[in-house]
């Protein structure tokens, strides 16, 4: 089995998938988990999700930066992500409650029946009860958002890319989204997503999402990975010049280690590209 993966007008990228473990079209989406040259991977809609070989390098960018904006981590919203590996992550960095909100029942327990990193299935039927730190919750992003009084240190939004087309999850890309998101954030917190490809020929989302993020938030963190091709945002209510120096300054006292970020990356990977900046 062959997934085509669009990158952008007149752009493919093919992913030879010899060992296919799921083939399925859920409520949602079309799911895939294979096996690549990657590990086991997963696919949406024909967008690679994440593999087993790159998977830490990329939810590490994801929530590694929020986490070193603020002082101390006690409760974490998470919309989508359907993996799981940010809700460990956010437990391993001291989060006390992380609400794991997603609308893709199936997905997420395929996830962790078949994927050899985030839930296992013991530790996700272990959230939806609750018992735990993580709480999942099977329900629409949108909906919970709104309805929502609880407060918390991070929110984080992590999805397929923006679509060009109509898409159910494209308006949780939108300012409306976004301040709601902000309204549930406790003194010094942070708004979190995924914002897409840093590549000129792959950078529509971002941009989009850099001009969205400086009309919500009074500061708006940028982090590129280097070692992968998605950049994140990050809104903090209030105007603060230092956020790089704040980060690298908190890397030394975080409890969760990570393996991909270092000063130097937050130091170089914080530089939004030029025709981001310029836009």
């Amino acid at each position: 089995m062959n997934v085509v993966e669009p990158l952008g007008a007149g752009l493919t990228r093919v992913w030879e998938v010899p060992e296919v473990v799921v083939d399925t079209r859920t409520e949602f989406q079309h799911l895939v988990i294979g096996r690549t040259t990657q590990g086991l991977s997963l696919f949406c809609d024909d967008d690679r999700q994440s593999t087993e070989f790159s998977q830490l390098t990329y939810h590490e960018a994801l929530l590694v930066p929020a986490l070193l904006l603020i002082p101390s981590v006690d409760r974490v919203l998470v919309v989508g992500s359907s993996e799981g590996v940010v809700s460990q992550i956010a437990v391993a960095a001291g989060a006390s409650v992380v609400d794991h909100v997603d609308i893709d029942r199936q997905a997420v327990e395929l996830c962790a029946e078949h994927l050899p990193y985030g839930y296992t299935p013991d530790e996700l039927a272990a959230a939806v009860k609750g018992t735990g730190p993580v709480r999942v919750h099977y329900a629409d992003g949108w909906q919970f958002v709104q309805e929502c009084t609880d407060r918390y240190d991070v929110v984080l939004v992590d999805l397929p890319d923006e679509r060009p087309e109509f898409a159910q999850h494209n308006r949780l890309y939108e300012e409306e989204f976004l301040t709601r998101c902000k309204a549930l954030l406790s003194p010094g917190g942070v708004v979190v997503c995924q914002a897409g490809c840093q590549t000129m020929w792959r950078n529509e989302t971002l941009v989009r999402s850099w001009k969205r993020f400086a009309d919500v938030f009074g500061e708006t963190v940028y982090y590129g990975s280097d070692e992968h091709e998605w950049a994140f945002l990050f809104g903090l209510a209030e105007a603060d010049p230092n956020t790089t120096d704040r980060m690298v300054a908190r890397l030394e006292t975080l409890p969760y280690r990570p393996e991909t970020i270092d000063e130097l990356a937050l130091r170089g990977n914080t530089i939004p590209p030029y025709r981001v900046r310029t836009a």
